[in-house]
């Protein structure tokens, strides 16, 4: 066969069938500026997880109690995502430590757009120190630690086989005397439970895989060396029921995918069901059950 005749044939050769991204990588695509509108939708509502997580606890306190008499503390936030929980403790008396108190925050994000978005938020007494573009498992922990270690809502998209590794990874980021903390939905939670109903009938090629729930975090930490607490908070989110761009961008983030219009969600037997579930008069309103997960290194592991 000539080569003109062969060049002919391959461009009649039907593309092959688009194949569905991991859960991890899905996610790591909606985290760029091609995804904002998506972003902006998901936080029409999400903007309560941080608000509620930024009235769940005195947070000046915890941070004068971790600087034990210095003028510094310093911060990993793991998956920062756009920094939307320093930004709701900037509106408690957490800005009332500014000019006393300096955290200074290293942001670990695999996303380079999340980590320029979050850097962009933060303000005193919150000093941006440096950027970890990996993921929580890839961490080169620095000597010593950080004296705070948080992540708000960003581990669902860690793997099932790389949980146990990530929070290895998460406590051995604990400075000596240091604190942990984790948000989580979970299972019993939206954000769980949407994900379930939409890899039911939207994953064809089982690529994507569960989100991590606040059980498996809890789990995987009752391996480790450390002791600690947990605090279920329990709210919920809402959308009217015509604001359908907002319904449609929440929800497509809540999976990340939007390829599934709203419409087609809502005809899916299995999707469309749990979404018939939560509507209560002309609004869909979402229940939310989060684990606020607070750990220490136990002192043989210091």
């Amino acid at each position: 066969m000539d080569r003109r005749r062969a060049l002919a044939q391959a461009a009649h050769v039907p593309p092959a069938p688009a194949v569905p991204p991991t859960t991890s990588a899905a996610s790591l695509a909606h985290w760029s500026e091609a995804g904002r509108r998506g972003m902006e939708a998901f936080y029409a509502l999400a903007t309560e997880d941080y608000r509620q997580l930024a009235a769940a606890r005195d947070w000046a306190a915890t941070l004068r109690d971790l600087a034990a008499g210095r003028d510094r503390v310093t911060l990993l936030d793991v998956a920062c995502g756009s920094g939307k929980f320093p930004t709701a403790l900037l509106a408690t008396g957490v800005a009332d430590l500014a000019g006393e108190l300096v955290v200074a925050t290293d942001l670990l994000d695999p996303s380079r757009f999340s980590l320029d978005e979050a850097r962009g938020t933060l303000a005193p007494p919150f000093v941006h120190t440096g950027d970890h573009e990996c993921t929580l498992q890839d961490l080169d922990v620095r000597d010593g630690g950080w004296d705070l270690v948080w992540s708000t809502h960003g581990l669902y998209a860690l793997a099932p086989d790389e949980v146990a590794a990530g929070m290895a990874r998460f406590v051995d980021a604990i400075a000596p005397g240091g604190l942990g903390v984790v948000a989580q939905a979970t299972r019993a939670s939206h954000y769980l439970v949407v994900d379930e109903a939409f890899r039911r009938s939207f994953n064809p090629e089982g690529r994507r895989v569960p989100y991590t729930s606040a059980e498996q975090v809890v789990a995987a930490l009752a391996d480790l060396p450390v002791e600690g607490d947990e605090q279920l908070l329990t709210y919920r989110t809402s959308v009217a029921r015509d604001d359908r761009a907002t319904a449609e961008g929440f929800l497509q983030r809540c999976v990340f995918d939007d390829s599934v219009p709203l419409t087609d969600m809502e005809a899916d037997p299995v999707l469309g069901a749990y979404l018939q579930s939560c509507v209560e008069g002309d609004r869909w309103v979402f229940d939310h059950r989060v684990s606020l997960v607070t750990v220490r290194r136990t002192a043989a592991s210091a």
